[in-house]
């Protein structure tokens, strides 16, 4: 707890000292990254299907996708973006002192990172929540079984917090073994160091295939938490935010509509909202302060979300549960574009 509270005393300070330097030299983040020629984003390299390094060196995913959608909004290509691989204790630190434009690491949405922590959070782009993973061999399917239990978590994150806040509300004692790495907590996961793993269930599912024997292990039953993901940029920049925000939207909105990479260069619609969308009518990339045809662009370069989704996640064998759009019960809902 001195530890967390000591980077909460730090996240503090740099806001303190960076807020009037933004103030003071007055350019804005998109101006920033226009005039730098790129995009700078902070995302995760060792979380299979939302970010990690491919074989050829380049970084693939489902977060990963949605940094590049923005470079496809503010440049028209998705290639003009650097990724930044940040451990889960650094990234809010180096998204205040400007490291980063926008942060998309698995990132949860609270109340004291909206705060606190000076971030702005944009819509959730996958909407999860925090499980367990154990050997089969324990016999273990309630929580209160895993009294005395050793569990790794990773460090500055919400699975931390959220596993002293569990097991004491069940009156039980676990040891918690604290990493600073991702790949470090499975491996010593692997290796026997812990009884059980807790983390997001997304990243639970993702990392279970990488175990010397997946099949000797079970995901539980059981979520914890809420733990809705998405993009984070600095708080005090709006328009960074809105920008961040609809390009969120719009690979929502294209799903809906059934706009997709394949059609979106041709798509014909009487529908004046779709066509607004599309840069046809209206000046929606004027009120950003980006290209009208910005959404086509996006759609262009890295798909809907249900094609994001389905290149990365779904062959983790990651349902789409929630994750779908509001028309079929799902939490995706886009804003209206007008």
């Amino acid at each position: 707890m001195k530890k967390i509270g000591f980077r909460i005393f730090v996240l503090v300070i740099a806001i303190l000292l960076v807020t009037p330097l933004l103030a003071e030299n007055g350019e804005s983040i998109l101006d920033k990254v226009k005039n730098r020629g790129r995009l700078i984003c902070g995302v995760n390299k060792e979380l299979p299907g939302f970010g990690y390094l491919g074989q050829d060196g380049k970084y693939k995913g489902f977060d990963v996708d949605f940094g590049r959608a923005i470079a496809a909004a503010v440049f028209g290509d998705p290639d003009k973006v650097e990724f930044r691989s940040l451990k889960g204790a650094d990234r809010f630190p180096a998204l205040q002192t400007g490291e980063i434009d926008v942060l998309i690491r698995n990132t949860t949405w609270t109340l004291i990172r909206d705060t606190a922590n000076g971030a702005d959070f944009a819509p959730p782009t996958f909407y999860d929540g925090q499980g367990f993973m154990v050997r089969k061999d324990l016999g273990v399917t309630e929580l209160k079984e895993l009294d005395g239990a050793t569990i790794g978590v990773t460090s500055g994150s919400t699975t931390e917090l959220n596993l002293a806040d569990t097991m004491r509300a069940l009156g039980i004692e676990v040891e918690a073994i604290v990493f600073e790495e991702t790949e470090t907590l499975y491996q010593s996961y692997d290796h026997g160091r812990c009884d059980a793993v807790t983390s997001d269930k997304s990243q639970l599912i993702s990392r279970k295939q990488a175990l010397k024997n997946p099949d000797e292990h079970i995901i539980l039953d059981i979520t914890i938490s809420k733990e809705p993901l998405g993009p984070v940029t600095v708080h005090g920049d709006n328009q960074w935010n809105d920008i961040v925000s609809w390009v969120v939207y719009a690979t929502f909105f294209a799903e809906e509509h059934g706009i997709t990479s394949a059609n979106v260069k041709d798509f014909k619609t009487g529908k004046i909202e779709i066509k607004r969308f599309l840069g046809e009518t209206g000046n929606m990339g004027e009120k950003l302060g980006l290209p009208n045809d910005w959404a086509r662009q996006v759609i262009a370069a890295v798909g809907n979300y249900g094609e994001i989704f389905e290149r990365h996640l779904t062959p983790l064998g990651l349902p789409r549960g929630v994750n779908k759009p509001w028309t079929q019960g799902g939490l995706l809902y886009a804003m209206p574009f007008r």
